[in-house]
């Protein structure tokens, strides 16, 4: 079976996303960044802080080496960068999570722990050049998916369900 690869602006929800496929289904589930806060032993926050976002960048292509080689029939929930990997589409079926930014920015501001929300997304914290990254990225996700859903207004479990109806 093949893999199923969320991608998304950062905050669009594919953490939450993913959680509820799990409920929902028999896959296992990874996250890139958790694996890459593993790999380093610190957040993603001080990597970039440290070392910058092309160190960054270089961790995301090994993880997506080591998951196309290693990694099957599980689903990936992976950073709002991770799409960018050149071998993105040899990992699995490319899911995009889309939303229109200020639903995004909305969510992330509604969330009972807004500023932890907020910190942990370096990229996040000067909403103009968010802004600005989103409308740069937008059409790109939409370039590199295999199955595109809206998630404005949707429930996580209906979410999920479209998700795997599509992927069968």
């Amino acid at each position: 079976m093949k893999n199923i690869v969320l991608i998304g602006f950062m905050g669009v929800g594919k953490g939450s996303v993913a959680r509820e496929i799990v409920k929902q289904s028999s896959l296992v589930a990874l996250d890139t960044d958790d694996i890459i806060e593993s790999m380093e032993n610190r957040r993603i926050k001080k990597i970039f802080a440290e070392e910058g976002e092309e160190y960054f960048r270089e961790l995301e292509r090994k993880v997506a080496l080591w998951l196309q080689k290693e990694v099957k029939g599980t689903l990936i929930s992976t950073g709002g960068g991770f799409f960018k990997v050149p071998n993105l589409k040899k990992i699995g079926t490319i899911v995009y999570l889309s939303a229109p930014f200020d639903t995004i920015h909305n969510r992330i501001l509604a969330h009972p722990d807004a500023a932890k929300k907020l910190r942990k997304r370096p990229l996040f914290q000067d909403i103009e050049k968010a802004k600005k990254l989103y409308e740069e990225r937008s059409a790109l996700y939409k370039k590199v998916a295999d199955i595109i859903i809206d998630v404005s207004d949707k429930e996580l479990g209906d979410i999920a369900k479209e998700i795997l109806k599509k992927v069968k």
